[in-house]
């Protein structure tokens, strides 16, 4: 049996925990306005003359408002002069307008009212019939549609390339919650592996992982939570009708909670009970195409040849071409903030070059079908002397956790 694997009951591994969050220390407000003005730089740059943030993440990270995209537009429009108007529905004026830590005009709506034609109106004032909107990317396409009917000539376009550049280089503020989440994340995933038995269920383990991330201190337990047993690891994102787990099945756990709104996300393979020989020898190459990428890391380079270091290692040894199976059936890693995936990607055709404060999984997973798959995934941050890592990799199939 692996160290660490088994051997505790659930009450027991959860009073090893305690609440890890005592230190944390939400973004300033003078971190948002430097966002804002960051912002409106890119605008300038792109001769833009407004950029409409969508309720989600991109309104929260520019101005602290965390509300959901629903039907209802919650949303600001950004003015290239600076000036901000939040778009919210009257009703909820009393909910949304404390969390609003950059301050605004608000601009509200009744529920038999367009906002849209409100929106409109304020940009024909200020410039003309055809402005240039960058609207947020993760936008529903009613908002593109409704802005339309009202301003025709209006020129939309992809936020992205303002708010993109933003969010891809984390502050120092940043990376400390993000930080602090990993830390979390790991612990949990040691006690997780602590309370395996013979005949234990996904469902178990993934409300034991709930319950941990609570105990830890995230208030809302875990964000995601993948746990697949045996040969059901070999599906990334997992199976309609999960099995329980068997001695000497691969486990494969990958979960993550919010700090902040900063998420972790770590994934751990390893084996209950006895590894046999194949399981070691993919794991190793795992393990080997994992610290490929994180060397190929560096600064000015493309992100797709971090995806090119893990991915030709393991077709020297045998897997794949390409996404091939058995090999790896998708990209090497994603960026990481407030959104689980979110830009730039370590991908083949992402082209852009690793700078100082971008944060990457590195999960290089390999699937063999018919047998078990393998994804070893850690989160690392660019500093300007290259890579650091958030958490410490995998030792080896006996030591999962460092």
């Amino acid at each position: 049996m692996a160290k660490g694997i088994g051997g505790l009951t659930t009450e027991q591994a959860l009073a090893q925990l305690d609440d890890m969050t005592a230190n944390v220390r939400p973004i300033a407000v003078d971190e948002y306005q430097r966002r804002i003005d960051k912002a409106l730089g890119l605008m300038a740059k792109q001769q833009l003359d407004v950029m409409l943030l969508n309720a989600g993440t991109n309104l929260r990270y520019f101005t602290g408002v965390d509300w959901y995209a629903s039907e209802r537009l919650v949303a600001a429009l950004l003015f290239a002069d600076g000036s901000l108007i939040y778009v919210i529905p009257h009703f909820e004026i009393g909910s949304i307008a404390p969390l609003m830590l950059i301050k605004g005009e608000v601009l509200s709506w009744q529920e038999h009212d367009a906002p849209y034609a409100l929106c409109a109106q304020r940009i024909r004032e200020r410039f003309g019939e055809k402005a240039k909107l960058a609207l947020d990317e993760s936008a529903q396409f009613f908002i593109a549609d409704g802005l339309q009917q009202h301003l025709p000539n209006l020129r939309i376009s992809n936020a992205r390339q303002v708010t993109a550049p933003c969010r891809m280089h984390k502050s120092a503020a940043e990376l400390a919650l993000m930080q602090t989440a990993m830390n979390m994340t790991l612990a949990v995933h040691k006690a997780a592996a602590s309370i395996l038995y013979d005949g234990i269920s996904t469902t178990e383990v993934t409300e034991f992982i709930h319950l941990a991330h609570k105990k830890v201190g995230a208030a809302s337990g875990s964000y995601f939570c993948i746990v697949l047993f045996g040969e059901d690891t070999a599906y990334p994102h997992g199976v309609a009708h999960p099995k329980t787990l068997s001695d000497n099945d691969m486990v494969l756990i990958d979960t993550g909670c919010r700090v902040h709104g900063y998420l972790s996300d770590i994934t751990r393979s390893y084996v209950f009970g006895k590894a046999n020989e194949r399981q070691r020898t993919v794991w190793q190459h795992e393990k080997n195409a994992q610290q490929a990428a994180f060397a190929a890391a560096r600064n000015g380079i493309a992100c797709q040849q971090v995806d090119r270091a893990a991915r030709g290692y393991l077709q020297q040894q045998g897997y794949g071409p390409d996404y091939n199976l058995p090999g790896l059936p998708h990209r090497t890693g994603h960026g990481i903030g407030l959104d689980i995936h979110e830009w730039p990607y370590l991908v083949e055709g992402d082209t852009t070059e690793l700078a100082t404060g971008m944060c990457f999984s590195n999960e290089p997973m390999l699937v063999l079908p018919g047998e078990f798959g393998v994804r070893l995934e850690d989160h690392f941050y660019m500093t300007e002397q290259g890579p650091r890592w958030f958490t410490e990799p995998a030792v080896d199939i006996e030591q999962p956790f460092g």
